[in-house]
């Protein structure tokens, strides 16, 4: 009777061993003042999306980020053109748009410190967090 089941799991799944869909977190960063995402990280952006199976099961939220340099009309637009950017891709890697939510937090929520040059670096970004829609 085992094998029966297993046989039977094996020809619904292709696989014995049945694997949970996980969390996916990527950053995409970005130069001081800039919004324009670099050919590397849009081919490593491609190569992502067309590695996850059943994309159509995720949730995707974009959040995207800036330093703290620069006034706060200047960094709310970047923030805004930073997440249209990676929306951009994403619609090029046939993602649909309406999987995608997004928030733009400017400066106002960083993680790193904005008073060393590394934090700030790595505060320019966009986060891109693909999360399984529980069935």
């Amino acid at each position: 009777m085992r094998s029966i089941i297993l046989i039977y799991f094996v020809f619904v799944s292709g696989s014995s061993i049945a694997q949970e869909p996980k969390e996916i977190l990527r950053s995409i960063y970005f130069g001081g003042g800039s919004y324009s995402i670099d050919s590397d990280q849009k081919e490593n952006l491609k190569e992502l999306v067309l590695s996850i199976p059943n994309l159509e099961f995720y949730d995707i939220k974009i959040t995207s980020h800036t330093d703290n340099i620069g006034g706060r009309a200047f960094n709310e637009y970047l923030s805004r053109m930073r997440s249209a950017s990676v929306i951009r891709q994403l619609i090029l890697s046939n993602v649909p748009q309406e999987a995608i939510r997004y928030k733009d937090f400017a400066f106002d929520a960083p993680v790193f410190d904005n008073n060393t040059n590394e934090g700030r670096m790595r505060n320019r970004r966009v986060d891109i967090l693909f999360t399984p829609i529980p069935l």
